[in-house]
């Protein structure tokens, strides 16, 4: 009895003893990151997941892609980020997880923005960007990936500015896709900043912020058809009244990301100075053409398509995409209102965006 009890006692001395060493061991350790943890949290443990990142030649210059999915026989989905010049991968990981479960998913940083802005001289690349150029670009990385990844057609999904380019591209190649899908679609720019502008100042004038009216009143008329660099220099003053107003972010306008970015295992603080940069890049050289885009005369797709609009968008008028669908004749085609959204519908209500993925879109890629 004696010799059992000292062998249980010596027993649990030795465990402790084991126990003390592994807390000094681990006080010793620093610990992970947060983009530490969410890197391994969604760490592809599948022998055919794909996690690629790499520089690919495109138009010229080095221009970054991202790649991730847990099955490699899933279609491929192509996400065209807004701005020009706002990169979706600081909050993907957010939002995409669940995404991969049913698609190989792709984010490519456009010429001038994001790691593609830290990979190249900024100087060189702004002679080069022009419409024409960045929906050339879109077209290589297209190009790109279905040679790479072996597929006849993707999902193309193109989010406000992307859904420029997504437009262009589903129009000259409706046989490299699936189905579009606009998220936040631009239609009749032009006429979307005057409707943003009058909207916003209604909000400002019965919220009875008169700061906000006196400054909007201040850009009349905006935009001015008659002075583009004008428009170019008001439009941050008018877009941050917009942004207060239940734009970007219906149910918190004040929430748009800010602090998700911090969290990602997909970009640094360096890349996040180069996102900043390369939005004032883009934003310069692209706003001009951007400002004269009108797709009303577009009244057909040849292939399918289907928009995700937030009810409370002002930033790409919910009033104007109603209008346009209605007139549009293609296969299929789908307009899903997000309720609870306003321009940021993959970050404001991602559960619903998910279900809409695989309800409404992937059945399109078993197309024959």
């Amino acid at each position: 009895m004696e010799h059992a009890a000292r062998r249980t006692f010596l027993h649990l001395l030795g465990l402790g003893a084991s126990l003390v060493a592994g807390l000094a061991t681990a006080a010793e350790e620093v610990p992970p990151t947060p983009q530490a943890v969410m890197r391994e949290a969604r760490r592809s443990v599948l022998p055919d997941g794909i996690e690629k990142a790499e520089a690919v030649r495109i138009g010229g210059i080095d221009q970054w892609i991202s790649v991730r999915g847990r099955h490699r026989d899933n279609p491929l989905l192509l996400f065209l980020h807004g701005g020009p010049g706002f990169t979706a991968l600081p909050t993907a990981y957010f939002y995409q997880g669940e995404w991969e479960e049913y698609f190989t998913v792709a984010h490519w940083d456009q010429r001038g923005a994001g790691k593609t802005y830290a990979l190249n001289p900024p100087e060189a690349v702004r002679p080069t960007m022009t419409m024409e150029r960045m929906v050339a670009d879109a077209e290589e990385v297209v190009e790109h990936l279905r040679k790479t990844y072996g597929k006849k057609r993707i999902v193309l999904v193109g989010h406000s500015w992307g859904s420029i380019l997504g437009v262009k591209l589903a129009q000259r190649h409706p046989e490299w896709f699936d189905a579009y899908v606009g998220i936040g679609q631009a239609v009749d720019v032009p006429r979307n900043e005057a409707l943003g502008y009058e909207a916003t100042l209604q909000a400002a004038r019965a919220d009875g912020n008169a700061k906000a009216v006196a400054e909007l009143e201040a850009l009349a008329p905006f935009p001015d058809p008659k002075d583009a660099a004008r428009q170019l220099v008001n439009l941050p003053k008018e877009r941050r009244w917009l942004s207060r107003y239940e734009s970007y972010n219906w149910r918190d306008p004040s929430w748009h990301g800010a602090e998700v970015w911090r969290f990602s295992p997909d970009v640094s603080d360096p890349d996040m100075v180069a996102r900043d940069a390369g939005l004032d890049l883009s934003f310069v050289t692209l706003w001009g053409a951007i400002s004269q885009v009108d797709f009303r005369p577009v009244k057909r797709f040849a292939l399918p398509v289907v928009f995700f609009h937030g009810r409370h968008d002002l930033t790409t008028s919910a009033r104007l995409l109603d209008s346009w669908y209605a007139t549009l004749q293609a296969p299929s085609k789908k307009l899903v209102w997000f309720e609870d959204s306003a321009h940021m519908v993959h970050e404001e209500e991602p559960g619903k965006v998910l279900v809409r993925l695989v309800q409404d879109v992937l059945p399109l890629t078993r197309r024959k």
